[in-house]
């Protein structure tokens, strides 16, 4: 039942914001935002914890603004996703400008693929959409939701511009066949991993268990690993960033030891080091309310 109620509410909200105008959409965002920042203790207690740890120098008072910062942009980010579902093609490319347009295209151009990386930080749902319509689509690792009627909405909204969404089973093979047909796939790196194979990188000064699977698919494949980033401007238009390519750390020669997994936790660090100073120039755009760090 609460799922369902759940799912009628976002197709209601989805209904209205075809008709209401950009200003009010973001207002009613960063007001649900603010909702969520008084009545959900335990994920503002978390993102308080978050901060306090992440940025110690700064007063409880810059930290706790920080954090419902975080809970408004999280409101708003659903209704701009929402709202840019029901825009044309033409309008979407209309709200957005590309930064490093060039660095994406040389690392297209290798022919091994291209595997694109970012965090939940800024508008990386709306990147998605409009780097299909701008180079071509690609395939997107995501979560499934525990509700199933928002998940297949939000799957139908990922796909809205032609990106094909890859659910963990099978992920590996179809990553793969993704890049030897030379496409783009794009993961987020930020989130805890519970799995054995995680590795340990140093996120604001503090052990944090990664994915490994941008470094892995990275050595085996050779296809140039791209940071990309999608910031607000203001007014409804946003900056669609690709960063330089990750360099991939030297593998190490026999006689001096170490391995795979030092080339791994190495490559991952680079690829969160970028991460991390994105989220430290503007930290209210960042997910504070997850468990980043457990251990």
């Amino acid at each position: 039942m609460k799922h369902r109620v759940e799912y009628l509410a976002v197709r209601a909200v989805f209904g209205l914001v075809r008709i209401v105008p950009e200003p009010l959409v973001r207002a009613a965002g960063t007001l649900l935002g603010r909702v969520f920042y008084v009545v959900d203790r335990s994920h503002r207690r978390t993102a308080e914890r978050n901060l306090a740890a992440a940025f110690p120098g700064r007063s409880t008072r810059e930290r706790r603004a920080i954090a419902r910062g975080a809970f408004e942009h999280f409101g708003r980010l659903g209704f701009e996703i929402l709202k840019f579902a029901t825009l044309s093609d033409r309008a979407m490319l209309a709200r957005v400008e590309f930064d490093g347009l060039d660095r994406v295209k040389a690392a297209y151009a290798h022919g091994r693929g291209v595997l694109l990386y970012t965090g939940h930080f800024g508008y990386w749902e709306l990147h998605a959409l409009v780097h299909a319509l701008e180079l071509e689509p690609m395939g997107v690792l995501a979560r499934a939701l525990d509700n199933h009627d928002l998940n297949l909405l939000l799957e139908r909204i990922r796909r809205r511009t032609g990106n094909t969404v890859i659910y963990r089973q099978g992920t590996l093979r179809r990553v793969l066949r993704m890049l030897q047909a030379r496409h783009a796939v794009a993961i987020l790196i930020d989130q805890h991993v519970h799995e054995r194979d995680a590795v340990q990188v140093d996120f604001f000064e503090r052990p944090a268990a990664t994915t490994p699977l941008v470094a892995a698919l990275a050595i085996r494949t050779g296809a140039p690993v791209v940071p990309c980033f999608a910031l607000p401007l203001g007014g409804g238009r946003f900056r669609m960033i690709y960063e330089h390519p990750i360099e991939p750390p030297q593998a190490p020669d026999d006689a001096a030891g170490g391995g795979e997994p030092d080339i791994l936790r190495e490559f991952t660090q680079r690829c969160t080091d970028v991460l991390e100073m994105y989220v430290r120039r503007r930290p209210e755009l960042w997910l504070w309310m997850h468990r980043r760090w457990r251990d």
